[in-house]
């Protein structure tokens, strides 16, 4: 009975006109930019983090999360088209769906990539409203020391799951942190690290942070790679896939579903985890596996299942511990918290109209994923003609407009274009920037916990192996930590990453 009603609270927040609408504009752009290479959703997220704040938090909330699983959907179209993955996550698209395309089938390739996320987006939904009740009845008895451990884990699992090297992401981490403590201490009242500097007293902001690390650095990067704007010139016809299609997809498509929405809850994981691991499994138990690569139906469909059920499955640690896996998640909590909303065990019990309508609305949003992408699709191949010499000027200028209205501070300008800078330079030097983004949010929620849970203690730090959940997550993080020393695992670590550069 608690799941329907909590399926009524649900759509009652869902279904209402400015909600519908807001879920609509999130999913379009998402779709948007998920078909235009460059940009990607952590940069728009960022770049549209401004808009949020004059719109109620669900409204905002659904928006936002509108975008991250739209680009999924968009990120499609480019892969098989272009050749060119819209979205980090559509890499492995490229493999079979461009291939496809050559052979005359781009119509299936992207009828079976907006089914099978359609599909694959629903099961998550349906996953995350079942799994996420019962994880914030255990989530309700964490206290400070396990939230504090939970944290350390995230941050180990995270640079543990680094693309690049390991050492790197574990520095960025540590720059994040310091960043994340400038400002007013929260308990004595004490300024850090702000150079007398008056602005820096709210410490740095997160909207000029991300918005100049992906946003600006991403356009950077675009202008250098002098992108080819090349189309496939046949005719996309039948989107409508096969019985026989459907036949060789199916089991791929439930298979990526569900690997993608458990990879999706790990710190680290998400959609792009889930893409390579949906594809590799599929290419392992294929009766067929030299097919793989040459324009295999089930290479198109698994990934891209993958990913998007592992936008759903992302939301889980947010919502229920207020802990973000990856990036996006970061900047979805930032924009909580800009609205004096607290993610986290006690989210469902204080806001349960945003909880509950958040996830139903992705209901909503699926559906109307599923009627832009094929419909649309002459209109999304038409945009992939926009010449990049007029897309990303205007991005530029959005960035530098949205970061200004802020605060109407031209310190948070400034603040960007050197995050750009930065990001554009650590980009070049192989330095992950979700790492970076991820520990400046949480920096501030462990530096409390910690200091709560010392103040529980007397200052003995027992009380994190005193408690088992704490000690579990301290040994997990050690046990990663010391394995990656080991030269049988850091050797297949190097391969896989090696693997993946070799895809993109």
């Amino acid at each position: 009975m608690e799941f329907f009603a909590n399926f009524i609270t649900g759509f009652s927040v869902a279904l209402q006109p400015i909600n519908l609408m807001f879920c609509f504009l999130g999913v379009f752009i998402g779709t948007l930019i998920g078909v235009l290479p460059g940009i990607g959703p952590v940069g728009t997220m960022a770049i549209l983090l401004p808009v949020t704040y004059g719109i109620p938090p669900t409204t905002a909330i659904i928006m936002l999360a509108g975008i991250y699983y739209g680009a999924q959907y968009g990120g499609s179209t480019t892969s098989i088209l272009v050749n060119i993955p819209g979205e980090a996550a559509s890499v492995v698209t490229t493999l079979d769906g461009y291939q496809m395309a050559l052979k005359g089938r781009a119509g299936p390739a992207l009828g079976i990539a907006a089914f099978g996320s359609f599909i694959a987006g629903t099961i998550g939904v349906i996953g995350l409203q079942l799994l996420a009740p019962p994880l914030v009845a255990v989530a309700l008895r964490f206290g400070p020391p396990e939230y504090s451990s939970l944290m350390i884990l995230g941050f180990v699992v995270l640079t543990y799951l680094a693309q690049k090297s390991m050492a790197k992401a574990l520095m960025m981490a540590g720059v994040g942190i310091i960043l994340g403590t400038i400002g007013l201490d929260t308990m004595t009242g004490m300024p850090r690290f702000t150079f007398r500097i008056p602005e820096l007293l709210d410490g740095v902001g997160l909207a000029p942070l991300a918005m100049g690390l992906f946003g600006i650095s991403e356009i950077l990067l675009n202008v250098e790679k002098k992108i080819k704007q090349e189309l496939l010139t046949t005719k996309v016809k039948g989107l409508f896939p096969t019985r026989e299609d459907w036949r060789r997809s199916i089991g791929a498509i439930l298979r990526g579903s569900a690997s993608g929405f458990f990879l999706g809850i790990l710190p680290g994981g998400g959609a792009v985890l889930g893409s390579f691991v949906s594809y590799a499994l599929e290419k392992r138990i294929s009766k067929h596996p030299e097919e793989f690569g040459k324009g295999a139906i089930e290479g198109v469909a698994a990934p891209e299942a993958a990913n998007n059920s592992a936008a759903q499955g992302a939301f889980i640690p947010l919502l229920t511990l207020g802990i973000p896996s990856n990036v996006v998640m970061a900047i979805l909590l930032g924009a909580l918290m800009i609205h004096n909303i607290t993610p986290g065990p006690m989210l469902v019990k204080q806001h349960p109209q945003l909880f509950w309508g958040v996830i139903s609305s992705m209901y909503m949003g699926n559906v109307m994923l599923l009627v832009l992408n094929l419909p649309l699709i002459g209109l999304w191949v038409q945009l992939l003609r926009v010449p990049y010499a007029i897309l990303f000027p205007l991005i530029l200028y959005i960035c530098l407009i949205g970061a200004y209205v802020i605060n109407n501070s031209v310190i948070d300008v400034t603040i960007m274009l050197l995050c750009g800078v930065v990001g554009y330079l650590m980009r070049k030097f192989e330095y992950e920037p979700a790492p970076l983004v991820l520990a400046y949010v949480l920096a501030p929620m462990l530096e409390n916990a910690l200091r709560q849970s010392l103040i529980l203690s007397g200052g003995s730090f027992g009380i994190f192996m005193a408690r088992p959940i704490s000690a579990g997550c301290l040994l997990v993080a050690a046990g990663l930590l010391f394995s990656s020393l080991l030269p049988m695992i850091r050797k297949k670590r190097e391969e896989i990453v090696a693997e993946a550069k070799e895809d993109e």
